[in-house]
């Protein structure tokens, strides 16, 4: 704040984010809205202008929209992207100052103080803000006054301007909604007979305080200026990067392992500082032919330990052409993830960092993604009691919890020939006459109708462990529905 200058507050709102949002990158003529479940039923999330003209308005039933509209587009919404581009409108914003808050989901407040005159004035300024949010397609109403709640009850109940100095002239015939009050108290405060902020300001305040309680008094100082209320601007999110400029070219490995050690040395304070750790790792180097080569290194877990990610690094800048020599390095983390500060104990275990390790290394040669793992299902059908991760991205788990032991080598049901519910003293199977020696079974599983398996169309299936005098252990199944044999799978 400048000493002895007027402070001047700036409140930018959209009604309309998330369909602007949207219609930004999808050219539709109409009524739009966006929907979203609210209630057991499928509500108005958001709306553009074309559907307020008919009559629609958010909150309402989407089907009794559709019955008023029948010509009505429809999306779904997506509140958290919502957020996501207030966000980078907020970022945007600091254009104008570097004072820039939030202001619920729909909008901001900027502190211009001392920096209007740099846009030729606060009306240029403004004018600037809706030319800009015009062009961009965002549909913008703007408030600004000495105070925060002067300007945000401006920008959405009588968007304009407030002269410096009083702002209850300014304020004196909004609503008493437009002090940010919730809708019971400004309901109360109707019945009361006090509809406008100029009322409410004139009436005594001990009664009001007594049924109101000071929050309802607060609101109305801060609009005023006779309380102070912060702006307080969101951080940007902490950038992890590391730069080193050499005075003389380096070309040898060695060296540039060297600089990596040291990089990584002050990017790893960094992430432990957030507790975070790096899953994507890039290291520039800068020629002094301007060129840059890069490495990039995909970890398998998020890490922040410099010699461990060192040693992964070391196959990737083996094979940099260092040129006539390297100048600049710089390591960046592309990738982070949370890796909160864990208990240390006397007993650790570090087959897990080597497994992890391994997999980075192997990762840097086929891909992460191409290293799997299985893992259990919730599923009593063979076919569904796992899935395939890849094992970069997915925890180990302790193990299946069957009640009967499940064969090693499973493979799609391949028919034999036999007959009647028990297994066959005899049967051939892929070229080989076996003889039954000890059967074990059976195991019904019915299918699951919530699964379209056109495998499992005949019905149930009855499971036998057949162990053959010839030592082949294998997994026999009968369907009753459809009688047939099958085997499917075999122990090791």
């Amino acid at each position: 704040m400048f000493d002895g200058m007027q402070r001047r507050v700036v409140s930018l709102w959209f009604p309309r984010l998330a369909s602007d949002r949207v219609l930004r990158r999808r050219l539709v003529n109409g009524p739009f809205v966006l929907t979203l479940k609210q209630q057991n039923a499928n509500r108005i999330y958001c709306l553009n202008a074309q559907a307020a003209e008919q009559g629609l308005h958010q909150g309402m039933s989407y089907a009794d929209a559709r019955a008023f509209c029948p010509a009505l587009q429809s999306c779904t919404a997506d509140p958290q992207a919502d957020m996501r581009f207030l966000h980078i409108l907020r970022r945007w914003a600091t254009r104008y100052c570097p004072w820039v808050g939030m202001e619920g989901e729909d909008g901001l407040v900027l502190d211009v103080t001392g920096s209007a005159h740099l846009f030729g004035g606060e009306e240029a300024m403004l004018a600037d803000m809706r030319g800009r949010f015009a062009r961009a397609g965002l549909w913008v109403q703007i408030g600004l006054g000495d105070t925060r709640g002067a300007a945000w009850a401006l920008a959405r109940y009588n968007e304009g301007v407030a002269a410096s100095g009083n702002m209850l002239t300014a304020l004196k015939s909004l609503p008493v909604a437009a002090l940010r009050l919730d809708e019971k108290t400004s309901v109360a405060l109707q019945r009361m007979g006090l509809r406008k902020i100029g009322t409410l300001a004139a009436a005594p305040r001990a009664p009001l305080t007594r049924r109101f309680g000071p929050g309802l008094l607060l609101r109305l100082d801060q609009a005023l200026g006779a309380q102070p209320e912060a702006i307080t601007p969101l951080s940007d999110p902490p950038h992890y990067a590391v730069r080193m400029t050499l005075p003389d070219s380096i070309g040898l490995l060695s060296d540039v392992m060297a600089g990596t050690e040291r990089l990584l040395a002050q990017l790893c304070t960094k992430l432990k500082a957030q507790e975070m750790g790096a899953r994507k790792l890039c290291m520039t180097l800068r020629r002094v032919d301007q060129d840059c080569q890069q490495v990039e290194l995909r970890l398998a877990r998020p890490l922040r330990d410099p010699q461990r990610i060192l040693s992964l690094f070391e196959r990737g800048l083996g094979e940099i052409d260092a040129g006539f020599g390297i100048d600049q390095m710089r390591l960046e983390a592309t990738g982070v993830e949370a890796l909160p500060v864990q208990q240390i104990s006397h007993v650790s275990d570090h087959s897990k960092s080597r497994l992890d390790d391994l997999i980075t290394r192997l990762g840097t040669r086929v891909g992460l993604e191409n290293i799997q793992r299985f893992l259990p299902a919730d599923s009593h059908i063979p076919e569904h009691s796992f899935i395939i991760a890849a094992a970069a991205y997915s925890n180990p788990s302790s193990g299946w919890s069957i009640l009967n032991p499940r064969p090693l080598y499973l493979f799609p049901p391949e028919p034999i020939a036999a007959t009647g519910p028990h297994p066959p003293a005899r049967f051939r199977w892929r070229r080989m006459s076996l003889t039954t020696g000890h059967a074990t079974g059976p195991e019904r599983i019915a299918p699951e109708w919530w699964h379209q398996d056109e495998s499992w169309r005949s019905g149930l299936r009855d499971y036998w462990r057949v162990e053959t005098t010839q030592g082949r252990r294998l997994w026999l199944f009968y369907t009753p529905q459809n009688p047939g044999w099958f085997v499917q799978g075999e122990f090791a």
